[in-house]
């Protein structure tokens, strides 16, 4: 019993926080969080048009800003109207009585937790905040700033980039005229919301260098020696991303991911010296 009563003490004789007095301080952040998300995705979810209308459907309209800049891009390169697309003639239909409403919260919930991810980073931030130094406090500031921006830049360039190419090439794709393409409203959400969150996370390398590079597992000399081999890898992954045959396409989809290779090095060779000079 006085162990127990000891562990259920929020700080100990040193006046640190104990486990349990860590939990309870988790707990309150995340239950923050989820208020925000929760808020967020509320008020998403009483305007559906704008919702769906402008933001989840809006890469199937022949006048989204992505088709016009590609047609224009085109003409600039004279190539005529190789680069213009978005004119779709398949539908897209809700099979199940309860998709519709589901796929609402859902999306919903989706924005409400993109919206929110500044605040539920700094809300990471404040939890470890107690334990940093003050130098590491500077730095956190930081991370929470570039983690965010870097999240976000590459959810919008799935969004106006990856998704309007993907939809272009799998949307008119047919491997016989006999077959009429009708796709499922889930089959279209789960492609965007998938490409959407998965070029977030890649857009986070910078930030994974730099933790690898603080634990001694990557090097700046490292990363050059295998960029030949990281060149190759992003150009398969163009290819996978934008499967259009198309090379322009995919080398709007590759140079973003070698920037962000670049800049991993870059971010990787500051971490090793301000390790040396420290």
């Amino acid at each position: 019993m006085a162990l127990f009563g000891l562990l259920n003490k929020s700080k100990n004789s040193a006046g640190e926080m104990s486990f349990w007095g860590h939990i309870e301080a988790l707990r309150g952040h995340l239950f923050r969080s989820s208020i925000v998300v929760l808020v967020l995705a509320v008020v998403l979810f009483c305007y559906p048009e704008f919702l769906f209308d402008t933001i989840i459907f809006g890469p199937l309209k022949s006048d989204f800003i992505t088709y016009q800049g590609f047609c224009k891009l085109s003409h600039m390169l004279n190539m005529g109207d190789q680069l213009c697309f978005g004119h779709y003639t398949f539908k897209l239909q809700s099979l199940g009585l309860a998709d519709q409403f589901t796929s609402q919260m859902w999306i919903a919930f989706l924005g409400g937790l993109i919206l929110g991810a500044p605040y539920i980073l700094w809300e990471i931030w404040r939890f470890i905040k107690p334990a940093l130094k003050e130098r590491e406090k500077s730095a956190s500031v930081g991370f929470i700033i570039s983690a965010t921006v870097l999240f976000l830049s590459g959810v919008f360039f799935a969004y106006f980039i990856i998704v309007p190419l993907s939809i272009n090439f799998l949307g008119n794709y047919q491997v016989s005229k006999l077959v009429e393409n009708n796709f499922t409203m889930d089959s279209y959400i789960s492609t965007l919301t998938t490409l959407t969150i998965a070029a977030g996370a890649v857009f986070e390398l910078p930030v994974l260098v730099y933790f690898l590079t603080k634990f001694g597992i990557v090097t700046p000399e490292f990363m050059r020696k295998y960029r030949k081999h990281a060149i190759v890898i992003i150009l398969i992954a163009a290819g996978i991303i934008t499967p259009s045959p198309d090379v322009t396409s995919q080398m709007l989809v590759a140079f973003p991911l070698y920037f962000l290779y670049e800049a991993s090095i870059f971010v990787s060779k500051y971490v090793v010296k301000k390790k040396a000079n420290s």
